[in-house]
């Protein structure tokens, strides 16, 4: 889901995520007869190829060389099966590399430009992810002496200069960076299907200038999305290198398993990040094999409400849900 926007959940044929258009792409895939893992794939690729919000897909957050990277997940609940890409190049379709991850190759992530030449020898097309707009971006980053940037005791002042940079003198505390809500944001998507097969997947082009080889959370099995047939799924959005570290979507599935609703467990998995970090941007869906969901966010200036969809055999429609921030 696109936090500030929408997110996906399909349940008992459900599907929650962030966004109408993404949904009915997903809810159609399932109706057609396909999997929840085709759901998955084909709702977070329509998002994709639909450049979401500027914060997924090709053409958006360039990094400090300019260059726009893709970071995507695919988890298969009942097998436990993840693939996952990171700092992916020149594939515009990061959840299909992902899923031949899974399914290709006995390994979980790949990064980088290895990636990327997997992708070309599995038939993914090579392309440029430049566009207009993320040069636009670039080019006046640049212009303002590389602010904001992620960078923090080196020389020359980060907060000042652009680099190229190195080992600062001393170590000092960081800056507080003022917080950015479009700089980061991530279509995530749980699918449940009628036999409780359980489905999630994330996509995201990562953060507004970050520095050249930077992993977010999205791919991160059990941080960006997590699933498991036999309690359900979630997914995060947000400031992924807080997020990744304590785990947010495995947590909120370990309490499912044991019986907490999924509101409550998405506001216990942002609750443990409140403790250390409580001015982190981000937001955790949920959604259990009964059908029940929820979701939870940590409120922060120009963030007070969450909103995401949900599509279900029930309302056989779109349903666009929000909670407030906490």
């Amino acid at each position: 889901f696109l936090i500030n926007k929408t997110a996906i959940f399909l349940l008992s044929q459900t599907l929650v995520c962030l966004s109408v258009t993404l949904s009915l792409k997903a809810w159609s895939a399932l109706q057609a007869g396909g999997s929840v893992l085709d759901a998955v794939e084909k709702g977070c690729a329509r998002c994709e190829a639909d450049q979401c919000d500027g914060s997924v897909g090709f053409g958006g957050s360039p990094d400090e060389r300019g260059e726009t990277t893709l970071d995507a997940m695919i988890m298969n609940g009942n097998t436990m099966e993840v693939g996952a890409v990171g700092d992916l190049r020149r594939i515009k379709n990061a959840i299909g590399v992902a899923r031949a991850v899974m399914e290709r190759t006995d390994h979980t992530l790949l990064v980088g430009e290895s990636a990327s030449v997997f992708a070309e020898n599995m038939g993914f097309t090579a392309e440029d992810l430049t566009t207009n707009k993320s040069i636009s971006i670039f080019t006046q980053w640049l212009k303002d002496n590389c602010q904001p940037n992620y960078r923090k005791n080196v020389s020359p002042d980060p907060s000042q200069y652009c680099g190229p940079y190195k080992p600062g003198a001393t170590l000092r505390q960081r800056r507080k960076r003022q917080i950015d809500i479009h700089a980061h944001d991530t279509i995530g998507m749980i699918v449940i299907g009628k036999d409780g097969q359980v489905a999630a997947g994330t996509s995201t082009n990562g953060a507004n200038h970050k520095v050249p080889g930077r992993v977010g959370d999205s791919p991160i099995a059990g941080a960006g999305s997590y699933a498991d047939s036999t309690a359900g799924g979630a997914a995060a959005t947000g400031d992924g290198d807080v997020m990744m570290r304590f785990l947010p979507s495995y947590l909120a599935v370990e309490l499912m398993k044991t019986g907490t609703d999924p509101s409550t467990a998405c506001k216990t998995s942002i609750s443990r990040i409140k403790i250390h970090y409580p001015g982190f941007f981000g937001a955790v869906i949920c959604a259990n094999t009964t059908g029940h969901y929820g979701a939870a966010c940590n409120k922060v200036p120009g963030f007070s409400k969450f909103t995401f969809v949900v599509y279900n055999s029930q309302s056989n429609s779109p349903l666009l849900q929000s909670v407030d921030c906490f």
